[in-house]
């Protein structure tokens, strides 16, 4: 599989959607015991002369609530209908990248594909931890416009803080249709971010008007490398 990511990085840009729309790609892994600094070097020997196109790539530490010993994500993102590796040879690029890994690599796991239908960028830096919900939801439609509005509604809660919506549209991790993502200092904040939410009934309310919701599986990540 690992083989095939950079294809398969390649394989949607074909498509013709609105240039606003970002798509990403995510494979998890499991490091190596002891091995997790030496893979964040050899990712940075690897990345630093790949310049992304109207994207990014990202190497992930995964924190609470990870999912079969899974240590890390790489992350790759771009607007959909273009072209991420746009003048790097990836014949070269690709297969030189993932023998490095495999030096620091246990297991590859899951691979998913999806887009960010909603964001709020953030702005500051101190929140280096996101909180990752995977869920299945009902109605995207209904769920999208309750979510919109919430952001908005509690702009105050979420100032500074990044905060995505999106779906997953190749492969579906533990069976979900959709994610959210909001960024905060560390487990504490995020804990005070939802006391302080939850204890207001306009928020509650809003809740319930997203529409039938099951929330699959929560996670923490943070961006160890990112380019």
């Amino acid at each position: 599989m690992k083989k095939i990511i950079f294809f398969i990085i390649n394989l949607l840009v074909a498509a013709t959607l609105s240039a606003q729309t970002m798509v990403f790609n995510v494979i998890e892994v499991k490091a190596k015991e002891y091995s997790a600094n030496e893979m964040e070097e050899a990712y940075e020997t690897c990345c630093t002369d790949m310049k992304p196109n109207k994207g990014g790539f990202a190497l992930q530490a995964i924190g609470k609530g990870a999912d079969n010993g899974m240590t890390h994500r790489m992350l790759w993102y771009w607007e959909l209908g273009e072209d991420l590796w746009e003048g790097v040879d990836t014949e070269v690029k690709g297969p030189l990248f993932w023998s490095q890994m495999d030096n620091y690599v246990e297991e590859y796991g899951e691979s998913y594909m999806g887009r960010v239908l909603s964001r709020q960028e953030g702005t500051n830096e101190d929140y280096e931890w996101d909180h990752i919900y995977d869920l299945k939801v009902d109605d995207p439609n209904q769920f999208k416009i309750g979510h919109d509005k919430i952001i908005a509604k509690f702009k105050k809660e979420f100032e500074g803080r990044w905060v995505g919506f999106g779906t997953y549209d190749i492969n579906h991790p533990n069976g979900a249709t959709h994610w959210v993502g909001i960024s905060g200092e560390g487990t504490h904040d995020h804990v005070m971010l939802l006391d302080k939410l939850q204890n207001q009934s306009e928020f509650i309310k809003m809740l319930a008007e997203r529409g039938q919701v099951e929330n699959v599986r929560d996670y923490m990540i943070k961006n160890l490398k990112q380019y």
